[in-house]
Order: C-alpha cells, then structure tokens, then sequence
C-alpha cells in the first residue's frame, strides 16, 4: 500500500476568493478540513498553546485529517537546541492534545546555524526519547547537505524538508530518512507572497506522486499565504491527482 499524501497550508485560512470551495462549519478549520487533509501550526513557533487547545484543533477535524506542529523558535533559533529538556518536555506534552491526529513536527533551524554534532546529537535524542512523531528537519545553512549528514539524518530517521525557494544547494530535494517526504513551498520569486503558476504546480504534482509511489509518507504545503495564495494552490494540486486525496 503506498502512503498517503497530505497537502495543505501554513495555518487554515481559507480567502473569500475560495470560500465557495469549502463546506459550512462553524470554525475556520472546520470548514478547511473538509477540504484538504492536512494543516501546518505555524503559531506554535512562536508561541505556546494550552494542551487543550491543541484537543479542540483535534477534534474539530474529520479521523483522517493531520496536523505538522512547528517546533518553537525558543529551541531552534533563541537556545540553538542546546539545553532545551524544560522546553521539550512541554512542548511534548502540549502537542500531545492532538492524538493520533499529530503526524509531523517540524524543526525550522535559522540560516545561521550549521550543523555540530554534540547539540543536535543530543537535541533529536532528547527529542525521541519523549516522543514517536515523526520529525521534518528544514535547515537553511549550507553544511546540512553535505553527503555524510545525510548518512546522519538517516541513522536517525530525521527527513529533511524539500524547500522552495532552496536556501542552499540540495534545499529543494528530500533527503534524510526516506520514510517521509515533507514538501514545503515558501512562494517563488517572492518569498511567502509569489502564487505559483500552472507549470510549477504540474512539476510539483509528478514529484509527489513518485515520492507516494516510493511509499515514503508525503506531504506538500504551501506557506505562500501572505496574500492567501497558499489556498489556491493546495486545491490545485488536490485536484491534479492520481492518489491526491
């Protein structure tokens, strides 16, 4: 059986433009999930949220639907992963509210941290011991794509996002464990705001596929959503199927 493929945005707006895309409910999620089958928790990243709020995100949304949660930039960009167990073991315990429906957590790692060994080391080993949630890494410093981190990454079953625009060579491919493929498309020229046209959605659309064919679990979403274009092209590429939903 292959795996599932997830498209969604960033948060779950949905514009006015799209509105008569979704069905009736009473929250903005709601009526997103009833469209698309998945959501990334930006907020998360820069503020927490109570357990139970992440309780009533989960049970707002169909069985099938699920989250990728943020993890928060107090880890990755303010401590740089070192020293962060007090925050792990909240963040943990908040995300957890969620159940079955948390499928990703997402580390974004600022352009200026490289990869050393004995933080991250410890950070994903920290990380794993409190939790089994599958684990996107986006770094954006040049060193992370070098052929023996990789060999890194796969040892410890930590995907590596497949970013648009790349931040540096090797950005825009997954790598990592082979298990997931996380898609993350920022918006291209302009970062968070570009639409992407019918050609880039087509390309993007064949490369999800032989990445479900492969069977890793694979998701693709839009963070475009500064003038709500994320929306648009999430249900552009749900309706370009096969397998898409």
């Amino acid at each position: 059986m292959h795996s599932p493929l997830r498209i969604g945005t960033a948060g779950w707006n949905v514009p006015s433009r799209h509105a008569q895309h979704v069905s009736t409910g009473e929250t903005h999620l709601e009526r997103y999930a009833r469209t698309l089958n998945a959501a990334e928790i930006n907020s998360s990243f820069y503020r927490p949220h109570q357990r139970k709020t992440y309780e009533r995100w989960a049970s707002s949304t169909p069985d099938d639907f699920r989250f990728a949660v943020k993890m928060p930039k107090a880890m990755s960009h303010e401590l740089r992963l070192k020293n962060c167990d007090a925050l792990l073991d909240r963040f943990v315990a908040e995300t957890s509210g969620l159940g079955k429906k948390l499928g990703v957590l997402l580390l974004q790692l600022p352009p200026t941290l490289g990869f050393g060994e004995a933080a991250a080391g410890r950070f994903f080993q920290e990380l794993k011991s409190r939790t089994g949630t599958q684990v996107a890494l986006e770094p954006r410093h040049a060193n992370w794509f070098a052929l023996d981190i990789e060999s890194w990454l796969i040892e410890r079953q930590i995907a590596r996002v497949a970013a648009d625009p790349a931040p540096a060579q090797g950005a825009g491919e997954p790598g990592g464990w082979r298990g997931l493929a996380y898609f993350r498309w920022h918006g291209a020229p302009k970062i968070y705001y570009s639409d992407y046209g019918e050609t880039s959605l087509a390309t993007l659309a064949k490369r999800l596929d032989k990445s479900v064919a492969s069977g890793a679990g694979t998701w693709c979403i839009f963070d475009n959503t500064a003038l709500g274009a994320a929306f648009g092209n999430a249900l552009s590429m749900k309706e370009k199927g096969p397998g898409i939903l």
